[in-house]
């Protein structure tokens, strides 16, 4: 089993597909539930959250053994953080890539929606949802998906990704308010469709501050919970996603 990752272009290229699907299947979902749904806002919200937990798990699994499948400025800054007193994880130069791969992939994803359901392809939203609330709900959804992916690869379980990561988005769709975006790249993405599932530009930045803060909380809430084990024991602990890069033969 190699060790060694996959070169740095072909988890760039991971990274931006993985993450243009990511955000197409999000609008994507929720144009649909709009026009399926027009009179129910509810379930417009089931539509949309179903199909972003079905889709996400399936690129995890597609692209996880490239690049991690991270998908997620955040995680990637993350991973950077919990690794760079080991040498484990994403360098420095490697973390800022990816989150400018990511946050282009966002972006190609909006527009590819657009125009899969015959609307504008370039456009802006005018849904304003920055509130107290709303930017709490940003930190929790963050913190907690941030604390699930490294208890997963602190404590070997990480196989179990593509569900679980899933699954706590499907989740936080529901309980937060502000129905969880927990990505920088995403929340950049979705400026550029005026539909159920964009975010206006005035209100990215509220968004993106409280992401990065959960996404140190939740760092801070594993750290204490799970510290890593020496680095003789498991030079691997702070790696993430799933099957790790390089590890597929």
């Amino acid at each position: 089993m190699s060790s060694a990752a996959p070169p740095l272009v072909r988890r760039l290229t991971a990274e931006a597909t993985g993450t243009a699907a990511l955000v197409a299947i999000v609008v994507g979902s929720g144009i649909a539930a709009q026009q399926l749904s027009p009179d129910d806002i509810g379930l417009q919200l089931l539509e949309n959250s179903t199909a972003t937990v079905l889709g996400l798990a399936v690129l995890i699994l597609m692209f996880g053994p490239v690049s991690g499948a991270h998908f997620n400025p955040a995680v990637s800054v993350a991973d950077w953080l919990a690794g760079r007193r080991t040498g484990t994880g994403l360098t420095a130069i490697e973390a800022a890539a990816y989150s400018a791969a990511q946050t282009i992939g966002a972006i190609a994803g909006a527009i590819l929606a657009n125009a899969m359901f015959d609307q504008a392809a370039v456009q802006f939203s005018t849904h304003d949802r920055v509130t107290t609330g709303h930017l709490i709900g940003e930190m929790v959804a963050t913190s907690g998906l941030i604390a699930l992916i490294f208890t997963l690869a602190r404590t070997g379980r990480t196989t179990l990704a593509p569900a679980a990561v899933a699954a706590w988005i499907g989740a936080a769709y529901w309980f937060t308010s502000s129905t969880s975006f927990a990505n920088p790249a995403v929340t950049l993405g979705r400026i550029c469709t005026d539909t159920f599932a964009g975010i206006a530009p005035t209100s990215a930045p509220g968004f993106i501050a409280a992401q990065l803060l959960g996404a140190l909380t939740g760092l801070g809430l594993v750290a204490l919970l799970y510290p890593p084990l020496p680095e003789a024991a498991d030079p691997a602990a702070d790696r993430v996603l799933l099957p790790r890069p390089g590890m597929t033969d």
